[in-house]
């Protein structure tokens, strides 16, 4: 081998090796950057914009990746932090969804009114209802006159729970002497206002009141003629 061909050998050797510390510079490079960056976690944008107060769903975000330390504390990473919520101010399309931005459903919706009245533990649906469950309210009332007859009425249809309280100790009065404690339970209900009206008068005026739950996803309403019942017309 000539002075030459070693000269050739030995800048082969010396580009190789600059090859390979350049290589290992770009790897150092990335690893500190990974390093300062963090793990990356996923964060949702928004597609467009979303008007306050609109019910929130999985479709109306987009799935992101980035890294964790350069999201703030609030930032939603995960969809079921959205379930049953609704957004507090215009949500912009583009910005990063945070749980600042949203709030629970209001119980109550325009127009509706909150209403509670005891209900007899033993003629409600013991140990059945709870919050959001929709139950239609009967009401047995005396005849208006003596022989008429007495009445079964459907006084509520599909009324939503709003909160079911504790099981209470109801004493009758101090005269009467014939009476027993009675068990009765809280309930508050979400209706309207002719529907508050219709409970409240059963509560105040009815024999008894009852509730019977209606099976979830049941929408359909009871039509009029159906909501009274008298024996003496039962065939």
């Amino acid at each position: 081998m000539n002075s030459r061909q070693r000269r050739g050998v030995l800048l082969l050797i010396v580009s190789v090796i600059c090859a390979i510390g350049a290589f290992a510079g770009v790897l150092s490079v990335i690893s500190d950057v990974k390093s300062k960056v963090g793990p990356e976690v996923t964060a949702y944008e928004i597609k467009s914009d979303i008007q306050p107060y609109t019910s929130l769903n999985s479709s109306q975000f987009e799935k992101t990746r980035m890294p964790k330390r350069w999201l703030s504390a609030t930032a939603v990473t995960d969809l079921n932090a959205i379930r049953d919520k609704v957004a507090v101010t215009t949500l912009k399309k583009g910005s990063l969804l945070q749980s600042d931005m949203i709030a629970d459903q209001p119980a109550l919706q325009p127009g509706q009114q909150e209403v509670a009245i005891m209900i007899d533990a033993a003629t409600g649906v013991a140990g059945k209802i709870s919050p959001d469950s929709r139950v239609n309210v009967y009401a047995t009332f005396e005849g208006q006159k003596e022989g008429d007859p007495d009445l079964s009425k459907i006084i509520v249809t599909n009324a939503r729970v709003l909160d079911v309280g504790d099981l209470k100790s109801l004493q009758p009065d101090s005269g009467d002497r014939t009476s027993q404690a009675t068990e009765v339970v809280p309930i508050t209900f979400a209706l309207s206002a002719l529907d508050a009206q219709r409970l409240t008068y059963a509560e105040s005026f009815a024999k008894r009141v009852r509730l019977a739950l209606v099976a979830p996803g049941e929408t359909g309403s009871i039509p009029e003629q159906d909501r009274t019942y008298e024996l003496s017309k039962d065939k």
